[in-house]
């Protein structure tokens, strides 16, 4: 199992359609400051389930949607589709590539799909839990944490760790 690609609509500073496009291994986001690395760590931890908007960089849920500039109106949802390599059944659903869904409106409505059709928030969850890469399964480390976390107590290590 991999990531195969991000499709990014409307999510953060990605107002018009962006897919990414992962191979097996070790993937790098490189790019200057303010391109977009961390929106893109972001729509990866928001599709795969996330709920607080703080862990988003945000206030609000609706502070992932695209709020606009002074040459494009702000957008009306964000939308964000994950694509995984499950030809090894590392996911227990019987597809050989599985994409996960997520978009939320100015509202406040949300919706999740997978492969296509709508589904609950848990079964996103339930889906990704035995893969090793569910919401308590992966750690992503952001901008600035990995210093403040070397620099730290070691009990404050391994509380981070565990």
């Amino acid at each position: 199992m991999h990531l195969k690609s991000l499709t990014l609509k409307g999510f953060k500073s990605f107002a018009s359609p962006t897919t990414l496009r992962f191979e097996p291994g070790i993937t790098c986001v490189v790019g200057p400051n303010g391109s977009g690395k961390s929106n893109v760590v972001d729509a990866l931890t928001w599709v795969m389930g996330e709920q607080g908007a703080k862990t988003l960089r945000g206030g609000k849920m609706e502070d992932v949607i695209f709020a606009g500039t002074s040459s494009r109106a702000p957008l009306g949802r964000a939308e964000v589709t994950l694509t995984i390599d499950n030809s090894d059944n590392a996911l227990p659903i019987e597809y050989s590539e599985v994409s996960i869904t997520r978009r939320v409106f100015r509202d406040g409505a949300s919706e999740y799909e997978i492969n296509g059709s709508s589904c609950r928030l848990m079964d996103v969850q339930e889906l990704l839990s035995d893969s090793g890469i569910g919401r308590e399964m992966h750690v992503i480390v952001g901008q600035g944490k990995l210093s403040e976390i070397l620099e730290s107590r070691p009990e404050d290590r391994r509380a981070f760790i565990e």
